[in-house]
């Protein structure tokens, strides 16, 4: 590594790291068992309020819209307050924003204008929460045991995510979408509540700054000092955004045309979060010396899916393709996280992580809305192929940055105070993103 700032060892900053990392996995269990399945409800709330396809699409990009515009202020906030906190904070927009979402729904007659509203003040509730969630969990573990800490969080995550799909999916089929969307808001009150209990007695006092720009400047100066760093994130700006409109887009449409319906395409969704499962778990166990090669190498097979629905593959083929893929992201995501965690600063983390967050989902609205265009002007198959050579082509060249190539991972001789039970272990009770 040729970075000037090059941080002492994580391990060297003793954290009571066993309480706060059962809290926030716990915590983060619970929103995402909620969140998951209130994304469907959502859609279908939209739709039995007489709205179509354009306004599930417009409620969609509202929660989307703030996400984007305030990531930056997010991290920089959370950098400068207590992150457990501004954790509390966003749980309690998103409590009431989701109450009052499904309040609007149980009555009877929720209009557009209110579902985009309320939805969007659900994304602003994230773009605080996200780098602040990310800083705080970063700094909860120490030591070379952090990777697997990282992989069992992502298990979890992943987890929650299959599972609260699930629930929510049957929950709809049975009662009124608007109940889906209050225990979406229930389970963020439960999630706040908990992260309400975080210490953050081990996290130096921040001095004091010249201000928001002044700390927003210097999170840009972090970012953009390290070359491993932005340029892994300019990859996946556009990796993020190729493999969302393939996956979002033109997976669905392949599935009607193609494949039957959608319920192949559910199987491909579902094989794809198996296969996150797994790769949590092969990270549990394996521990890349060259961190970020290992990750970016397990970045190619992300073009496997677009490729495969522009042949397409039957319903077997396309299955596999996309558990291979949900694999490969988790070793690149925890990959992603030691990295993160062993090289940036602990005052810094949440800024940077912002930017970070901020590169992953910029891109994704322009690539969903250009999609159909896309299509029209050049055909399905070969849209789905250049979201393929996208990914393949962005990905080979950040290879070609050294640091990329040679960022290797620390060791140290102090053990690891976060108690991640062996993988065979009942981890219930113990305690995400692409890219």
């Amino acid at each position: 590594m040729t970075d000037a700032a090059d941080p002492a060892p994580r391990s060297d900053r003793p954290t009571p790291a066993g309480r706060n990392y059962r809290l926030l996995t716990a915590a983060a269990i619970i929103t995402g068992l909620g969140t998951h399945g209130a994304l469907i409800a959502a859609a279908f709330a939209v739709l039995q309020a007489g709205g179509d396809g354009g306004d599930v699409g417009l409620v969609a990009a509202a929660r989307t819209a703030p996400l984007v515009l305030f990531l930056l202020i997010g991290g920089a906030i959370a950098d400068r307050l207590p992150r457990h906190r501004v954790m509390v904070a966003a749980n309690a927009l998103n409590f009431a924003s989701q109450g009052v979402f499904a309040w609007l729904v149980l009555a009877g007659d929720p209009q557009l204008w209110q579902m985009m509203l309320l939805t969007a003040l659900c994304g602003t509730g994230q773009a605080f929460f996200n780098p602040a969630a990310e800083g705080m969990l970063m700094s909860s573990v120490s030591g070379e045991q952090a990777s697997r800490a990282f992989a069992l969080f992502r298990m979890s995550m992943q987890g929650a995510a299959i599972g609260g799909a699930a629930l929510g999916g049957a929950m709809i089929a049975a009662m009124d979408p608007g109940w889906v969307l209050a225990v979406d808001a229930a389970a963020f009150a439960v999630a706040g509540l908990l992260r309400a209990f975080l210490d953050v007695s081990h996290i130096p006092s921040r001095e004091p700054g010249g201000g928001l720009l002044a700390d927003l400047r210097d999170g840009w100066q972090e970012f953009i000092g390290r070359p491993w760093l932005w340029a892994v994130v300019a990859q996946f700006s556009v990796v993020v955004a190729a493999v969302g409109a393939a996956e979002a887009v033109y997976g669905p449409l392949v599935a009607r045309d193609e494949l039957g319906g959608a319920r192949p395409w559910g199987f491909a969704l579902a094989a794809f979060g198996v296969g996150t499962l797994a790769g949590a778990l092969l990270m549990m166990r394996w521990k890349p010396r060259r961190l970020l090669l290992a990750g970016t190498l397990c970045v190619f097979p992300l073009a496997l899916p677009s490729a495969g629905l522009a042949v397409p593959l039957p319903v077997a083929g396309l299955c596999a393709v996309m558990f291979v893929s949900g694999a490969a992201i988790e070793v690149f995501g925890v990959s992603w996280m030691t990295a993160m965690h062993q090289e940036i600063p602990e005052e810094k983390l949440s800024r940077v992580s912002a930017y970070d967050w901020f590169g992953s989902v910029a891109m994704v609205p322009l690539a969903t809305a250009l999609a159909g265009p896309v299509e029209s002007l050049v055909g399905r198959s070969q849209a789905l192929w250049g979201c393929a050579g996208l990914v393949v082509l962005v990905t080979g060249a950040v290879l070609f940055v050294p640091d990329v190539r040679n960022l290797t991972r620390r060791t140290a001789s102090t053990e690891v105070l976060v108690k991640v039970p062996p993988a065979s272990a009942d981890t219930e009770g113990a305690v995400g993103r692409l890219g």
